[in-house]
């Protein structure tokens, strides 16, 4: 029992949740004032969904998972696992924007809005927005953060350096999640921009990115790829075993939440190509291929005659 009562630690994240925890519910209590029954208890289930994120993000960094990460890779990517992809998918479920927004003064909010929607000088952020809100962008950042910081040397810095640690490499990993999940999840007042098609797309070429890392640190190599794991005194267990068991939770978790999320959206996709075979033509492009394929055909039999 000790492992999971001891060696709880104190983040200053946790003040920061806090705070972000009182501003949601003060925005609440602004929107009761002007909303209907229905609403209200509509937001107050979100509301819980988001807390249970913020719950999972604190369990991360603060339980004895933070602690014994340090001693153990395996430990390392549940804790990799629960920042990433866990507290991400809860916090865009639960769709805080509009009672966070709401938390601020009147007078201020309106402020802010003229600022970014109407200034010429926030040009540069209403850039930067729509390129954070590509779907690509969101993609291919998530991808990238999860290969990039599994690469020996990069991981190996981490370690050594709190603030590379703590700010770099898993602020990276929330807020690639929360723009990850935000092309996938209904998140009022967004929702995500590409077809169900480019989902399933995005959620398999995701899932293929995660196998290929866990079997590359698993099957496909034969030694420990981190140094800060090697020969940590009090711990006999072998680095490279390790190493392999946190392969396989990559892998199986990676499963775990690609399954289920897949088929919610097969099924939005059958819904709006109105069968399994239309969402595999569309897949595939079987149906712009047919259309092109008898066009050129005439285009060369009319060419022939011209030049009969």
């Amino acid at each position: 029992m000790s492992y999971v009562f001891d060696h709880w630690s104190f983040d200053p994240a946790l003040i920061g949740i806090i705070l972000t925890v009182a501003c949601h519910e003060l925005g609440l209590r602004r929107l009761k004032e002007r909303s209907r029954e229905s609403r209200v208890r509509e937001r107050r289930r979100r509301s819980w969904i988001f807390y249970a994120g913020l719950f999972v993000l604190l369990l991360a960094i603060e339980s004895p998972i933070d602690y014994w990460s340090s001693s153990y890779f395996s430990v390392h990517m549940v804790e990799h696992l629960l920042i990433s992809l866990a507290a991400p998918a809860l916090v865009v479920a639960g769709a805080p924007w509009i009672p966070l927004q709401f938390a601020l003064p009147v007078r201020v909010r309106r402020s802010l809005g003229r600022f970014f929607y109407l200034n010429p000088k926030a040009g540069g952020f209403r850039v930067l927005g729509r390129i954070l809100r590509n779907p690509w962008v969101a993609l291919l950042s998530f991808n990238a953060a999860m290969l990039v910081w599994h690469i020996p040397s990069w991981f190996d810095l981490s370690e050594r350096n709190n603030f590379v640690h703590i700010f770099l490499m898993h602020g990276s990993f929330f807020f690639t999640g929360v723009l990850f999940w935000l092309q996938f999840l209904r998140s009022y007042p967004m929702k995500p921009r590409k077809s169900a098609v480019w989902q399933v797309g995005a959620i398999l070429g995701t899932n293929v990115v995660m196998t290929f890392l866990a079997m590359s640190m698993s099957i496909l190599t034969n030694v420990s790829w981190y140094s800060v794991y090697q020969h940590i005194p009090g711990v006999s267990f072998p680095a490279f075993a390790d190493q392999q068991i946190g392969g396989a939770i990559l892998w199986v978790c990676g499963d775990f939440w690609a399954a289920p999320v897949l088929g919610i959206i097969i099924r939005r996709a059958i819904n709006a190509e109105g069968s399994l075979s239309g969402v595999i033509d569309r897949i595939t492009h079987r149906n712009e291929l047919e259309v092109i394929a008898p066009t050129s055909r005439k285009s060369s039999t009319a060419n022939m005659f011209e030049r009969s």
